[in-house]
């Protein structure tokens, strides 16, 4: 459907969209039919204060009357969702998995800004393991953009080719070594599996409780029951749920504090998926134009995550 530009009231209730994507995911058409050419947007949100700050709490900001750019990924996530639960969406959003974010804060936004929001799918290109695409995101004060975002999944579902689709090792740590498009989080094959060389020593430790899957959920609206339970994990092939990979996105961000600045381009890839409850390290060393850091396993050697921040939002 070329130009089908959708104008939503509101957001829709996320958890209800995970809900009708678990109905309706046998019945895809595939990447063969291709992307439709859809965008949805909210012309007039209204941020909820109070979630804001029960989301920079949960993830280590600061209380401030500005956002961060993780907050605004949070608020554009309902619109991917709702692309993906239409019938002539080629693929499922259950199994689907997040191997790479790229956002960039343009200009600060203010807590109690009204917001336009628009999402729209793009760039389907084949993997070794299924296809990848990106949902792309952007938020406008009136008509300046100020908060741009790319997020790139790999889907695995109808392909009868990569049988492993539901172990937990191939599903959630291979895409991030060799699934990059664009640069951040890939390794050559010349790098034992897991094992990144130059990682910066662990400068933090993180403990991350058993119900943080939960909590996060609450904050963002996200239920993947994935993330919310042992016995509800188990059908994707884990003993334990997983933390959101955006919430250790945004604890990172959190603990550059400071050193990010008003704009920041952040750029991250998910390596190796976080079981609850979990110790993990944080690190961070300087860059060429920025900081690279990671989310490092209790040893220290395996990454959860890999990212690079360009403070200025250059790149």
């Amino acid at each position: 459907m070329a130009g089908d530009a959708r104008t939503l009231p509101a957001l829709p209730p996320l958890g209800r969209l995970i809900a009708r994507a678990a109905l309706t995911a046998g019945a895809r058409p595939g990447p063969d039919a291709g992307l439709p050419s859809r965008s949805v947007e909210v012309a007039a949100h209204m941020q909820d204060v109070e979630r804001l700050a029960a989301y920079d709490r949960l993830c280590g900001f600061p209380l401030s009357d500005r956002v961060p750019a993780t907050w605004l990924h949070v608020l554009t996530f309902p619109l991917q969702a709702y692309l993906m639960v239409q019938r002539d969406f080629p693929f499922a959003l259950p199994g689907l998995v997040h191997v790479r974010n790229d956002m960039t804060l343009h200009r600060p936004v203010g807590a109690t800004e009204p917001l336009r929001l628009l999402v729209r799918a793009e760039n389907v290109t084949p993997h070794r393991r299924g296809h990848l695409f990106d949902m792309v995101g952007s938020v406008l004060v009136g008509d300046e953009l100020a908060w741009s975002g790319r997020s790139t999944y790999l889907s695995r579902r109808g392909d009868a080719r990569h049988r492993d689709a539901g172990r937990p090792g191939a599903s959630l740590r291979d895409p991030g070594r060799d699934t990059d498009r664009r640069g951040t989080g890939s390794q050559d094959g010349g790098t034992p599996a897991g094992q990144v060389p130059g990682l910066p020593a662990a400068c933090q430790q993180w403990r991350l409780p058993a119900d943080l899957g939960r909590r996060y959920a609450a904050v963002s609206g996200d239920t993947n029951p994935l993330h919310l339970y042992p016995l509800t994990a188990r059908p994707f092939g884990f003993r334990r749920p997983i933390i959101h990979g955006m919430w250790t996105h945004a604890r990172a961000l959190a603990a550059l504090g400071g050193q990010l600045g008003p704009t920041y381009r952040a750029t991250v890839s998910f390596t190796k998926p976080i079981l609850l409850p979990a110790q993990v390290g944080f690190g961070v060393t300087p860059a060429a134009e920025g900081f690279s850091f990671a989310v490092l396993d209790a040893a220290g050697g395996r990454p959860h995550l890999l990212g690079e921040v360009r403070p200025d939002g250059r790149g």
